[in-house]
């Protein structure tokens, strides 16, 4: 075996394997497998045009060469992204450790418990520092989450508002500029007018039903804004603050002010900056809203026995329920990076926080009295972190980026200094010497921070805040390090076993793709850096957008979406703008199939979108006649079709061809959702089938990890038509020549994790990918292979194979008296999670195990499932106290003295000899979801604090 090929490091089975893997098929060769599940009108011709492949050691070198090329600058340019210490023990044990980053979205409870824990304090968290009710599991910048609470208080109207179409929205030119971007994106098309002006003098006219304010300000300004919000609410004008998630440590709450929405950026909690994301948003609001809001909710439950357990709650279910009627098509979180902010509140504490911020203000206020001295005057009346200062910005920019130094220069004679908790006295006395230079003034040193306060005494935070006991137990290393492994020990990852969630492609995130984003010249930059200052960034990233060019076979790419569901976005988003340049705003009609995920419907919406579904045949394939119909009926104003390939089902649908030239026919565009691209890559790709856009998860088919829930990435890739629309930026431009306005916060989003697909493109080289597919393939028909005779395989191709996941019909079990969710905890105790449970069919699994699990990790989950179902053939519909039912069980159970069960305690926790020898233990038994729904508790109050009477 090559040791130096990634590629055989990274796919699972190995070369002896194949034969018995092909045999249990029934094919000769890969190459037979592949010409069975693909239509061959749709192979490539060719192989990927890419660089030949890295090894390991190769690509380590060139990561750090190139990331010479990135200038780390001080830097105190602020608009919502601040230099911060991230502090070792949750750099070691959460970012760099592959049990909290190789997590799936905790929808199995029971074997997420410490995730959940995790998320749970971040929300705590929030609501503290906000002074709200309710606050999620985080969402995926500053500027998406103010455009999520936009949309919750257009939701949210007074019926007269409604009645009335009361549209206009407030927005304090305070704001951030890539909110405003964004907001201006996000508003257009649900038919919301911005009216953006200065708060001071808006007149709170009976045409808005809501505002937004930034606090403190862009640059730095802190106003009282308790009045702003009182009249407000006396016109039913509801009002969201963006805030400084550190500031609030000093401030008054924004809840306090009477704020019915609280949005903001945790990355100054222990997040490094890594050139714009990921990190996570806080979106707090009112009880009274919560069925609006957006994302996901971590509530605390009980289990079976009545102990604490939590769960997800609300939110991650609205958006399938309500598809096309959804507010919001979010459908995932930052979850990695709000478990790292959430630590950093529970490892500093209240008071670190205090101290944190206080020594942040102090820096500033010394700094601006120092710089008074040289005759360079601040011009804020109140701030917190950052200060306005009046100079020749040309001459200082000079000097200052002599010295690496970045400061935010707002015009010609105004400059923005921002302050962080890395600042130190030798920091600011540099800046005294640059401006000392600038002026022509000799300089002078500083000895200590001033204890002088700029905040106005009106606003100074007066009530407490994390006073539960986490926030106060756990402030030296070992108490942090032993609490983050708890919590650890409580979940299952990847690095315990194989998680085959169909349609979310859980597959090997590598060491070495990984270890970049924990070097400095790499995850210090800022994002609105001179580009000059990352040329190793501007290189990696536009690298890696070519690569995805040749992959999907399209003419180019942005890389601004920080998520799936913001891919599907930015695509429609850009088949509008191409109508609307060739005056036919009209074409708003989108075909949507009725098998679609819901964020496709969601995401439709959200364009202004008109949804018509179309059919799907029994076999689970687009009804074509159906489509055709409709194509034609609204041909007139025909937008675009959302078609996933190969289909939701997992299967390859060989009219692609025909569907897609029906919709071009008819003046539409095709967007294509790449939830199933790891069936495509170096086989087939989206320009060949005939779409016109499509979005790819870097989080699935590239490698980036899931991290419980997020970060993810969602570029989109669009052929020549599109490449004028691809979206930019307020600060630094991007996208095409006509191009819409911000789709998130960053220029190029989520860029520190880009490294991660950029490695793995990179290493793999054509034939890897091309292999990785296959292998994908292969994995998937084997196990499908091995289920036939136990369980019923749904929709398959036409030669009978499925592509790289496949769906389980459970739901003839029910004359047992099993449910589906019953295979998914009894997986559990045989030490897995559950596939996709009831998608996209009620009563399924879909299966999807990826590349990169060998051969002996697919037969031990085969045989499991093997193992259940011979365990639902002994239950019958009237007996409830089976294994199954019971399912998971606990170490507690094992170990109790009494043992009431009608099976033996080793059937119930070691069914199959194999599982002894690495058992996991769920760290609860069933939860209780209904107890959750019906006493939803989001913070961690304890648990007689919500017990039913």
């Amino acid at each position: 075996m090559r040791t130096d090929a990634f590629a055989l490091r990274h796919i699972g089975p190995r070369e002896t394997d194949l034969q018995h893997m092909l045999q249990t098929i029934g094919v000769e060769s890969i190459e037979q497998l592949v010409y069975e599940t693909l239509p061959d009108d749709i192979r490539l011709k060719a192989p990927l045009n890419l660089d030949p492949a890295m090894t390991e050691y190769e690509f380590a070198n060139h990561i750090q060469e190139l990331g010479k090329k990135n200038k780390v600058f001080k830097s105190y340019i602020g608009l919502g992204y601040h230099p911060t210490i991230v502090p070792a023990p949750i750099q070691r044990n959460i970012f760099e450790n592959p049990g909290w980053y190789t997590a799936y979205t905790p929808y199995q409870a029971e074997i997420a418990q410490g995730r959940l824990e995790a998320i749970l304090n971040f929300q705590t968290t929030v609501i503290e520092l906000t002074g709200m009710e309710i606050a999620n599991a985080s969402l995926l910048d500053e500027g998406t989450a103010a455009a999520e609470a936009m949309a919750l208080l257009f939701d949210v109207r007074t019926r007269d508002q409604k009645k009335n179409n009361t549209n206009k929205f407030f927005v304090s030119e305070e704001i951030l500029p890539q909110t405003l971007s964004i907001l201006q994106t996000r508003s257009t098309p649900i038919g919301i007018e911005l009216v953006v002006g200065n708060h001071e003098t808006f007149d709170f006219s009976n045409e808005f039903f809501g505002a937004i304010l930034q606090y403190p300000g862009k640059y730095g300004q802190v106003n009282d804004y308790s009045a702003f919000v009182a009249k407000a609410k006396e016109n039913e004008i509801k009002v969201a603050f963006a805030a400084d998630i550190l500031s609030l440590a000093a401030l008054t709450s924004p809840g306090e002010m009477g704020a019915a929405v609280v949005v903001g950026t945790t990355q100054r909690f222990g997040v490094p900056m890594g050139y714009g994301g990921p990190h996570a948003a806080f979106f707090a609001t009112k009880d009274e809203y919560k069925r609006s809001m957006p994302g996901r909710i971590i509530g605390v439950s009980i289990d079976v026995n009545g102990n604490r357990a939590l769960r997800m709650a609300l939110g991650t279910r609205e958006q399938h329920i309500k598809r096309e009627k959804a507010t919001s098509n979010i459908c995932t979180a930052q979850v990695l990076l709000a478990v790292m902010a959430g630590m950093y509140a529970v490892y500093h504490g209240p008071k670190g926080l205090q101290y944190i911020a206080g020594k942040v203000h102090a820096s500033a206020v010394t700094a601006a009295e120092a710089l008074n001295k040289l005759g360079v005057f601040q011009t804020n009346t109140a701030y917190f972190d950052t200060i306005l200062v009046k100079a020749n910005a040309q001459k200082v920019k000079g000097i200052a980026e002599k010295n690496e130094v970045n400061f935010y220069y707002v015009d010609v004679d105004t400059i923005a200094i921002s302050f962080n908790e890395t600042t130190s006295i030798t920091d600011i006395n540099q800046i005294i010497a640059i401006f000392a230079e600038a002026t022509g003034k000799e300089t002078f040193t500083v000895s200590e921070l001033t204890e002088a306060s700029q905040l106005p005494a009106s606003l100074e935070r007066k009530s407490s805040f994390l006073t539960h006991d986490v926030f106060n137990n756990h402030h030296s290393e070992s108490q942090i390090m032993r609490y983050i492994k708890k919590l650890e020990r409580k979940d299952l990852s990847l690095n315990h076993s194989m998680i085959s969630l169909g349609s979310c492609t859980m597959k090997l995130n590598a060491a070495s793709e990984m270890l970049p984003l924990s070097m400095p010249n790499w995850n210090s930059i800022h994002p609105f850096a001179p580009v000059e200052q990352a040329e190793g960034y501007i290189t990696m990233l536009k690298k890696l957008e070519q690569q995805l060019n040749v992959i999907t076979g399209f003419a180019g790419t942005t890389l601004q979406p920080n998520s799936g569901a913001q891919g599907e976005y930015a695509g429609l988003m850009a088949i509008r703008a191409y109508h609307l340049s060739r005056n036919e705003s009209h074409r708003n009609v989108c075909l949507i199939p009725s098998s679609a995920h819901g964020t496709n419907p969601a995401s439709a919406a959200m364009a202004g979108m008109k949804i018509i579904v179309t059919k799907t045949t029994p076999e689970g394939n687009i009804d074509v006649e159906d489509l055709r119909e409709k194509a034609i009926e609204h041909k007139d104003d025909l937008s675009c079709l959302m078609v996933t390939y190969p289909s939701t089902h997992g299967v390859f649908e060989s009219s692609i061809i025909e569907i897609t030239k029906l919709i071009h026919d008819n003046g539409g565009l095709v967007y294509m959702d790449g939830a199933n691209m790891n069936a495509q890559v170096g086989l087939t790709n989206p320009a060949t089938i005939g779409a016109d856009v499509c979005h790819l998860n870097l989080h699935k088919t590239f490698a980036i990890p899931h991290g419980g829930g997020g970060p993810g990435v969602g570029p989109i890739c669009v052929n020549e038509k599109l490449v004028p629309f691809l979206p930019t930026n307020p600060i630094l431009k991007v996208g095409g020549e006509q191009a819409i306005t911000a789709i998130s916060s960053a220029p190029y989003g989520s860029a520190l994790v880009c490294l991660i697909s950029y490695g793995y493109i990179t290493m793999m080289g054509a034939e890897g990918l091309k292999s990785a597919t296959e292998h994908a393939i292969l994995n998937a028909n084997y196990m499908k292979s091995r289920f036939e005779g136990h369980y019923p395989i749904l929709y398959t191709g036409e030669c009978g194979r499925a592509a790289h996941e496949m769906i389980l019909d459970c739901r003839s079990f029910k004359e047992n008296g099993i449910e589906v969710g019953d295979i998914a905890k009894r997986l559990m105790d045989y030490g897995f999670h559950a596939p996709t449970v009831s998608f996209p069919v009620a009563g399924t699994l879909m299966i999807e195990p990826t590349e990169s699990e060998d051969l002996a990790e697919l037969d031990r989950f085969c045989d499991a499932l093997i193992s259940i179902r011979k365990e639902i053939e002994a239950a019958t519909a009237d007996d409830k106290n089976n294994v199954l039912k019971n399912a998971p069980h606990t170490l507690a159970m094992l170990t109790t003295d009494n043992w009431d069960f009608p099976y033996t305690r080793e059937k119930a926790a070691y069914p199959l000899e194999y599982i002894a020898e690495n058992k996991f233990w769920p760290s609860v038994r069933r939860v209780d979801d209904a107890y959750g729904d019906r006493n939803l508790v989001c913070s961690c109050a304890p648990i007689e604090a919500y017990m039913e009477n």
